[in-house]
This record gives C-alpha cells, sequence and structure tokens, in this order.
C-alpha cells in the first residue's frame, strides 16, 4: 500500500526510544541509571490530584471548548502575567493543548507555507525540526554555542535570516544544554524579526527553573506581543507529564486559528485535567518549589561529577534540568568516532543511559566536539552512582569499547 510522502519527512524524540531500550535491559534484570527521560521524578503535587478528583465528581469529563476551558484560561493569564511583569493578555489570547508539543505543529502550520524558512536552534528539541519539514517548509538552524554558555551568536542569526523567514523559534531556558539566552540576545532577536517582520515561537515551558539570572520572556519587549506565540506547560512545572495540558498565548488574530486546527486534530484537552492545572497555577505552590530546590542541588552534584571525568568537562547550566557535557576528549580517549557510541557504550558497559549530540540536531559542517545529554530528574544517590559508573567506564575500560557497541 502507499504511504504520503511527508509521513517520511518526520522525525521523532529520541529520548522516548532510548527509554524503550532502557525498559526493555531492566527487564532483562539489567540495573539502569537512566539520565536519558526529561521528566521530573516527582509525583504530581497533591492539591493538584485532588483538584482532579473533585473535578470527575462534579463531571467535568465532557467536551470542552476547543482553546480550552475559560476558566482556566482565565488562571493562565494570571500566571502569565505574574512571570512576566509588563506583559498583558486576555482569555482570547489562550489556546490550550493535549500538552505542549501541538503549539509547536500547529504555529508552524498556521504561519509558514511550503518553501518558507523557519529558524530553530541546534542543538534543540528535535520536534521543532522534524514539524518544520512535515509541514514542507525548509529548516534553518542555528548554532548554541558553549563557548557563550550555549546562547547564540546573534550576527550569525541575522545572517541566517531571509525574505523567506517566516518564523524564528527561541528557546530558555533551553532543552537540550541548560542553557539560557541573555537579556541582550533576547533584544536583538526581536530586533532582527521586527526588521524582518517573522513571527516567533518562544519555548518557555522550563521558566520556573532559572538557576543564574532572572527569566525574561521576548513577548515582554516593545512591539513583540504581536508577533510572538509563547508555549507553556503543565509537565514541567507541576510534574505533570501524563496529565497532557500545555498552551500557548499569542495575537488574537492567530489563536482562532490554532483553536479550528485543534477542532480538526483533537477536538479539544481533557477537561479534568485542565481543571486540576488550574489548582497548580492558583493553588499552593510548596511542592513545586521544594522540586525545584531539589533540582538547583542536584545541577551542583552532576556538573562537579562530570568535571572529575578526564575528558569530560561541562558547563554550568543556567536553566532547565539538564547538562550538556563535551565528552571530545573522552571519545578520542576510548577510540569512539562521536558521542552517539559513547552513550551506546556507557548504556552496554557502565548500564548509564545517556543522550548523544545527534539527538538534538544534526552537526554543523565545521562542528568538531561531541557531546551528550543528562537529565538530572532523578534522586541524588541515583545521580552519583550513575556519575561513577561513567567515570569507571570512561577511565578504566575492562574491555575493547568499539567491541562492547559491536557485539551488543
Amino acid at each position: 500500500m502507499k504511504f504520503a510522502k511527508r509521513i517520511d519527512r518526520l522525525g521523532t524524540e529520541t529520548a522516548f526510544d532510548v527509554l524503550a531500550v532502557v525498559n526493555r535491559l531492566k527487564a532483562d534484570g539489567r540495573n539502569i541509571i537512566s539520565f536519558a527521560i526529561g521528566e521530573p521524578d516527582f509525583d504530581t503535587p497533591k492539591n493538584i490530584k485532588d483538584a482532579a478528583k473533585k473535578a470527575l465528581d462534579e463531571n467535568w469529563t465532557h467536551y470542552g471548548p476547543s482553546n480550552g476551558l475559560l476558566p482556566f484560561r482565565q488562571a493562565i493569564v494570571e500566571d502569565t502575567m505574574r512571570v512576566r511583569p509588563g506583559f498583558s493578555c486576555d482569555p482570547d489570547e489562550v489556546v490550550v493543548t493535549p500538552g505542549a508539543k501541538p503549539i509547536i505543529f500547529h504555529t508552524i502550520l498556521a504561519v509558514a507555507e511550503e518553501g518558507d524558512e523557519v529558524l530553530y536552534p541546534n542543538p534543540g528539541f528535535p520536534i521543532y525540526e522534524s514539524m518544520i519539514n512535515f509541514v514542507g517548509a525548509k529548516p534553518v538552524p542555528y548554532p548554541l554555542l558553549e563557548s557563550k554558555g550555549f546562547s547564540l551568536d546573534v550576527d550569525d542569526l541575522a545572517r541566517r535570516v531571509t525574505k523567506k523567514t517566516a518564523l524564528i523559534i527561541i528557546n530558555s531556558p533551553q532543552n537540550p544544554t541548560g542553557g539560557m539566552l541573555t537579556p541582550a540576545d533576547i533584544k536583538a532577536i526581536a530586533d532582527v524579526a521586527k526588521k524582518h517582520d517573522c513571527w516567533v515561537l518562544s519555548d518557555e515551558v522550563y521558566n520556573q527553573m532559572v538557576w543564574e539570572g532572572e527569566f525574561l520572556s521576548i513577548a515582554q519587549l516593545p512591539g513583540m506581543k504581536e508577533r510572538t506565540v509563547i508555549i507553556d506547560g503543565s509537565s514541567k512545572t507541576f510534574a505533570m507529564t501524563g496529565w497532557r495540558v500545555g498552551w500557548g498565548v499569542m495575537p488574537k488574530t492567530l489563536a482562532p486559528k490554532l483553536s479550528r486546527l485543534i477542532t480538526n486534530s483533537d477536538s479539544c484537552t481533557c477537561s479534568f485535567s485542565q481543571m486540576a492545572t488550574m489548582e497548580g497555577l492558583r493553588g499552593p505552590r510548596d511542592e513545586v518549589k521544594k522540586m525545584v530546590n531539589e533540582f538547583r542541588e542536584r545541577r551542583r552534584i552532576v556538573v562537579d561529577g562530570l568535571n572529575s571525568i578526564k575528558g569530560v568537562s561541562c558547563v554550568e547550566p543556567r536553566g532547565a534540568f539538564y547538562v550538556f557535557p563535551n565528552v571530545t576528549g573522552a571519545c578520542k580517549a576510548l577510540g569512539l568516532p562521536n558521542s552517539k557510541v559513547l552513550a551506546e557504550y556507557v548504556l552496554y558497559e557502565a548500564n548509564v543511559a545517556v543522550l548523544g549530540r545527534t539527538c538534538f540536531g544534526s552537526r554543523f559542517p565545521d562542528e568538531d566536539q561531541e557531546y551528550v545529554r543528562l537529565s538530572y530528574a532523578t534522586a541524588k544517590e541515583q545521580i552519583k552512582e550513575g556519575i561513577r559508573r561513567m567515570k569507571d567506564a570512561i577511565e578504566n575500560p575492562k574491555k575493547d569499547p568499539a567491541a562492547v557497541v559491536e557485539t551488543r
């Protein structure tokens, strides 16, 4: 049978592929420590779960509006403005989706024609490139630089913008590097977007996890609200990955177009999940604060541990719960060609799961460094043990590393 050609343009989120391998190895009896999946290891706070139970008892189990329940959108407005001083919005500028990913997909569908160019960060969340390709637009990656704390060279970005550029995607705090754009960088990106009349898709799902400096949304800058789509959601902030509640805040002219896409695809987002997330936005945040403080402490453990491994160096992440250490020296010492093979080696030799550089975008032609991503959304003792295993496998290999990978 024939398949549409566009389906072959879809990429994937490799973290889920690695998760499947990890689960299979665990089922075989292997004691795997996984730094692969970007999911908080905390339970959803009790007040949110109680709100869901209450919503079920009150029969919030029916269809809702495609753009989200009005009381929930109002709560999103309140939270959005609290986090982003000086920015204002109203419920008609909010679109609720089953998780934050649909905002990426639907925004690209709504603003980029086939052949238009879309700029996106590389290394970056792989779904950006996947969705750009799927809709028939041209992906134009711009590099995030270790030398700049995994921010970008704004002059380089400006050179990549053309008359065909429809959209610029930014992500701060960032997955996979833990980097953040500086206020000066954000202002420069805003100037480019205004000069070339581009949309901006600003992925801000880690806005509550800032370790250095203060969070700034590009939508807060003059002249940017009318061209910016903010992505936010419940998965990271409230440890609600399985509840699938995300949202976008966008110009009032764009919101109905995304709502229509949702009507045609998902109908609406689960009503009782929205009511539960509303409690998260408006209720006490004691558990969230504990989780964020724990991530802050884990950051120090994982950075210090990685920097103790010969051939590994790790930039201090400024946000999110990821580190993106440089493993070029380790690859060379072990005779491994790249970080993808190194990730396979430490998985099968050390029982530790990490993700290689190319899980987050293709390498640039002049790129000569190797990286892996670790999510430190796991317990402190697990982090310490995982780093110990990596250190032993890298510094004291018991077998030929290449043979380990070849015979797995």
